[in-house]
């Protein structure tokens, strides 16, 4: 089952590991607000598949990470 807050977690983990980046900077790859970067890392909110996908890509990691389905980047 999707946990928001598992979500939120690895983004934010994700995000810290990459030195530099910013919420802006996500929320400019995504073309959303800061505010819903920061709403999805605080587990407030999730986001579409196309932007999912948009984050694996980015971060190199799989979905079933992001959505906490397996502990495996």
């Amino acid at each position: 089952m999707f946990d928001p807050k598992i979500f939120g977690q690895r983004l934010l983990l994700l995000r810290k590991q990459c030195p530099g980046v910013t919420q802006a900077d996500i929320s400019k790859l995504l073309e959303v607000t800061p505010t819903q970067i920061s709403d999805m890392e605080n587990g407030n909110s999730a986001t579409t598949m196309a932007r999912l996908c948009l984050l694996c890509d980015y971060f190199n990691v799989s979905a079933d990470y992001l959505l906490g389905r397996t502990d495996i980047p």
